[in-house]
């Protein structure tokens, strides 16, 4: 997907789509790569709204992905300044851009926080998201959080 559809956009999480959120799946063989979305929200819950910034990836009224963006310029870790916390792209919808638009609406409110480098982690492995992200510019940093892979993006 070259272009955004008009339709595509980045939603709150609220009482009247946080079903649709938890109901989000990725392929059986990525769930090993990334947390389910409701996992993700009561880390959201616990970091606080000034911190993780959970969105639904809505493509019209329906959710096809989510993201949690976390920014905390005080962080003793370099990697969790500012970031992309969680990718999930519905398994249907995998292959047409979401994961990307997602991507650069945390990049575009990255940037309007005044941040200039965005990280991500992936664990490595086939099927992984390396890829995707490698794909996206971002480049490995050559640190580890665990057995994950950090990467980083400068923002132009």
């Amino acid at each position: 997907m070259t272009n955004t559809p008009p339709a595509l956009r980045l939603a709150q999480i609220t009482p009247d789509n946080v079903h649709a959120a938890c109901e989000l799946r990725v392929r059986p063989n990525q769930e090993r790569f990334v947390a389910p979305v409701e996992r993700s929200l009561a880390e959201a819950y616990a970091a606080g709204p000034d911190i993780a910034w959970p969105r639904l990836v809505m493509d019209g009224d329906e959710a096809v992905g989510f993201v949690m963006g976390g920014f905390d310029p005080d962080a003793g870790i370099d990697a969790f300044r500012c970031g992309i916390w969680r990718l999930n792209v519905s398994a249907e919808h995998q292959g047409r851009g979401y994961g990307r638009f997602a991507v650069r609406a945390v990049a575009e409110e990255a940037r309007r926080r005044g941040q200039n480098r965005l990280t991500v982690m992936w664990l490595p492995g086939e099927g992984g998201p390396e890829g995707f992200y490698t794909g996206l510019g971002f480049r490995p940093t050559g640190e580890f959080m665990g057995d994950q892979v950090i990467g980083e993006m400068f923002l132009g």
